[in-house]
């Protein structure tokens, strides 16, 4: 008997991932069916594919060649399958995009009104995350994302630039404008932990008060009043109980692309929400940049 690619994908998610739970999440099944599927090609081959540790499985080095078989095997089901889709002149089916959840409350909300509307039959399935989905495994049909660098081998069309700036709460906008020597608590991105550059030297004295990992926890840290947060424009102004200060002048900051696989990219699906897009980010611009830009 020889192991079904079920099995074999499998063994190559185990690879990946080190525990059944991380496979099953990956494959979306529970961890039995992974331990099962992976006891299923260990018998059909007669080959001890894992090690069975405390801490997780370590693959043996036939697991290890099963899985670099089972990748290209992957790649060359994926690539099919793209270029299948890619093809496609329906609209109709399904469509996965991904995007910020905070972009998606605060910019893209009414385009995909007017593209769930447009299209009725567009099975539309909207990923809300920060992470960054691979689009060569097919995570994602197109990916709204706020980088400086949203992947070389992409397809990626820039839809705004945009700024940051210092928001707070209005008791501190009061405090800061009465004494501007005042010393400035500061709520940052945990991966800088530091007073942001190109402070105004009008205000001298600032200190880190709080790092979070997260920007959904940095603005409601700034609108709790507990200090001052750097964001990007179209956050802050959509902020209620947030004002912008001028701690911090405005910055270029990441500007927002959507890109795509280039075997995706021309489906007619992918393509019609691109065309309801790119006018919908030019028609709110304003959002993202200071007036002066």
């Amino acid at each position: 008997m020889e192991p079904s690619w079920d099995d074999l994908r499998t063994v190559l998610s185990l690879v990946r991932g080190a525990s059944l739970a991380s496979a099953a999440e990956e494959l979306g099944v529970n961890y039995t069916t992974v331990a099962r599927r992976i006891s299923r090609a260990e018998t059909a081959l007669d080959q001890k594919l894992f090690d069975r540790l405390a801490d997780g499985y370590r693959p043996t080095e036939a697991g290890k060649t099963i899985a670099e078989h089972a990748a290209r095997m992957e790649d060359h089901a994926h690539g099919l399958m793209r270029q299948l889709q890619g093809q496609d002149n329906t609209l109709r089916g399904p469509l996965t995009i991904t995007a910020p959840q905070l972009l998606i409350a605060h910019a893209l909300a009414p385009a995909i009104d007017q593209f769930c509307t447009a299209y009725p039959e567009i099975a539309l399935h909207v990923r809300a995350t920060n992470d960054l989905l691979d689009l060569n495994r097919r995570e994602a049909d197109l990916a709204i994302r706020i980088s400086r660098d949203p992947g070389d081998s992409l397809k990626g069309l820039r839809l705004t630039q945009q700024h940051s700036a210092s928001f707070a709460t209005q008791a501190w906008a009061d405090r800061i404008a009465d004494d501007p020597d005042t010393l400035i608590d500061w709520v940052v991105y945990a991966a800088y932990q530091d007073v942001p550059r190109n402070v105004d030297p009008t205000f001298p004295n600032h200190r880190i008060r709080l790092t979070f990992d997260d920007m959904v926890a940095i603005r409601a840290a700034a609108q709790a009043g507990l200090g001052v947060a750097r964001m990007p424009l179209f956050l802050g102004r959509a902020t209620p109980g947030l004002v912008q200060i001028p701690v911090l002048p405005p910055q270029p900051y990441a500007e927002i692309w959507a890109v795509g696989h280039p075997d995706v990219w021309p489906a007619a699906k992918v393509t019609a929400f691109r065309n309801i897009l790119v006018p919908h980010f030019r028609s709110i611009r304003d959002k993202f940049v200071a007036k002066a830009a």
